[in-house]
């Protein structure tokens, strides 16, 4: 009973979350009717389904008790009365004592609408308690800073393996087998595995080397490395994953692939797992596959007023090819995913082929290649064209074989989405050729190539503007970024909003290369990539590099960011 928070604290979280644009009117509905249901908080049903991530439901709380979100500099040097108020229930309450006076306890808390837990804190001092908002990983990182002997939840659970080494038994098949089972490992990996999610990494790499296991998470395209793990825990740490992927642990010569599916911090998330053997033992990637954090708007992705009506432009066309090109990591299967999420209507049948399927797109016939039973890319195509589908999306065409499927399907009257491996949007036609694609047919089946790459966005929270030298604002060519008149750029510095790195997240830069008659000529006279590319800006396309120097000049990215992803094109 005492540990529900008042109508008063429901009802305005409710608000805050409605005005605040954190929670749709669609998902609103949902969550209510969850929570007619099973009685739970609003927010805490949104926070568990993914809604709402962990950082934005922290604001909305600090909004409503009516101060700052705490930073980690914001907790204690050192315990507050640890004498009345035990670790145990801290850590489980999610709360830590930030100050105290002669009448008042500053609590900071994971859930500041927990009104038991304050009570219980007002109780154990005999003082009124003042609420402040804090994130979920900022309490748990202050906890064991404060009350973990300074040592990190990770190195608990290093000691609590013990001793025992595995370094010398890796053939010992049963004992990997125990020691992958044992309690220590499987929390360290659950571990690892949910600080790479809270921290909004792309991949968990696990590699084998010399001296032991090395950790490390992709977060925005860049790797960070973890502190690592005792050498002797190793080979039990690889087992556990390919365990949880139901992967062979006795097969370290052969590269392996699978996938986890594992509940974290109330999410559903997928885990494409990967092995491959290296010179001191295996390294394992695992990437994360978070749908409750898959952007599907195209806004969002990062494209421009003026873009995005040429781009939908090819996509309604009733035939024809609409090819996205960039390298590995670009952020091409996602753009692919927005535009079948903007094509699908009950109209429309709708056929992919993919290796892997990423995310399952509800209302999309979604189709697994697998190679080991001769279900290639080209083999899935040919029994598409049977199914009688409007739309069929290629997740890469690679060979001869797949792109004369794609290109017949055109000719048939279907619309085919698809990627390639080039630079630039001019070089997808010159490759596309090179594979022996007849000039003609490329001139009558392609609707448009979008080229595409990912930068980090900058923390708008620690951005700072800046005024280059008159030299460097010649040289950027800022006549192709549409910028006239003082020049501003910004720069990264770090806070805690962003752990430190000046940036947060990433974003697009394009260039959407749509067929005319002036290209067609020159992929009729099969010109090289070079002279495409010179005619489609001479058309009005716009560069990626020029894209990113607008995104640059309007403070969402840096200029290194984008040299550094476009100075090879």
């Amino acid at each position: 009973m005492g540990s529900e928070p008042g109508l008063d604290d429901r009802t305005e979280i409710q608000s805050i979350l409605a005005t605040r644009g954190l929670l749709s009117e669609a998902a609103l509905e949902r969550v209510r009717r969850l929570e007619a249901e099973s009685g739970e908080r609003i927010d805490l049903i949104a926070a568990k389904l993914g809604l709402i991530s962990d950082q934005d439901l922290a604001q909305a709380y600090a909004f409503m008790v009516g101060s700052a979100l705490l930073t980690p500099d914001d907790f204690p040097a050192e315990a507050v009365a640890p004498e009345r108020l035990r670790a145990a229930f801290l850590k489980r309450a999610r709360l830590i004592p930030i100050a105290e006076t002669a009448d008042v306890v500053v609590v900071g808390m994971a859930d500041p609408l927990d009104l038991a837990s304050v009570r219980a804190v007002e109780f154990a001092t005999g003082k009124s308690v003042v609420r402040r908002a804090a994130a979920p990983t900022d309490i748990d990182a202050a906890h064991d800073r404060l009350y973990g002997e300074g040592r990190s939840a990770i190195d608990a659970i290093y000691d609590a393996a013990g001793e025992r080494d595995d370094s010398g038994r890796e053939s010992d098949l049963e004992r990997l087998k125990d020691l992958a089972s044992e309690a220590p490992v499987i929390r360290l990996v659950n571990t690892v595995i949910t600080r790479a999610v809270e921290m909004v990494a792309s991949d968990i790499h696990l590699e084998s080397t010399e001296a032991g296991l090395r950790i490390r998470y992709r977060i925005d395209g860049m790797l960070r490395e973890m502190e690592a793990p005792p050498a002797r825990l190793r080979s039990a740490i690889i087992s556990r994953v390919k365990i949880m992927a139901k992967l062979n642990i006795a097969e370290r010569r052969l590269p392996q692939d699978g996938r986890i599916r594992l509940a974290v911090r109330g999410k559903e998330i997928d885990f494409r797992v990967s092995t491959t053997p290296a010179i001191h033992g295996e390294s394992v990637v695992l990437r994360i596959l978070d749908r409750g954090s898959l952007a599907l708007d195209f806004a969002a992705l990062g494209f421009d007023e003026d873009q995005l009506p040429a781009f939908l432009g090819s996509l309604m066309r009733p035939h024809g090819i609409v090819l996205v090109s960039g390298p590995t990591g670009s952020g091409k299967t996602t753009t692919l995913y927005a535009a079948l999420t903007r094509l699908n209507s009950p109209d429309r049948k709708i056929l992919t082929a993919e290796n892997p399927v990423e995310y399952v797109l509800a209302g999309i016939n979604q189709v697994q290649m697998n190679a080991d039973i001769g279900l290639t890319f080209a083999n899935a195509l040919q029994s598409f064209l049977r199914q009688d589908p409007d739309i069929m999306m290629i997740g890469e065409i690679r060979n001869l074989e797949t792109a004369q499927i794609a290109v017949q399907a055109a000719l048939t009257g279907h619309l085919v989405l698809s990627t390639v491996h080039t630079n630039d949007a001019g070089s997808a036609m010159a490759r596309l050729l090179d594979m022996g694609i007849e000039n003609y047919l490329l001139n009558s089946t392609v609707n448009a190539v979008l080229g595409q790459r990912l930068v980090r966005r900058l923390c708008v929270q620690c951005r700072e503007p800046y005024e280059p030298p008159a030299e460097l604002a010649r040289d950027l060519d800022l006549a192709a970024a549409g910028q006239d008149g003082a020049l501003t750029l910004y720069r990264p510095i770090g806070c805690p909003a962003c752990g430190g790195l000046g940036y947060s997240g990433r974003t697009m830069i394009l260039e959407l290369m749509v067929m005319n008659d002036a290209i067609r000529a020159l992929v009729l006279g099969r010109a090289e990539a070079r002279e495409i590319q010179t005619e489609a800006v001479r058309s009005g396309m716009q560069t990626m590099y020029a894209h990113g120097m607008r995104k640059a000049l309007a403070g969402i990215t840096t200029i290194e960011e984008v040299f550094r992803v476009t100075r090879e094109t």
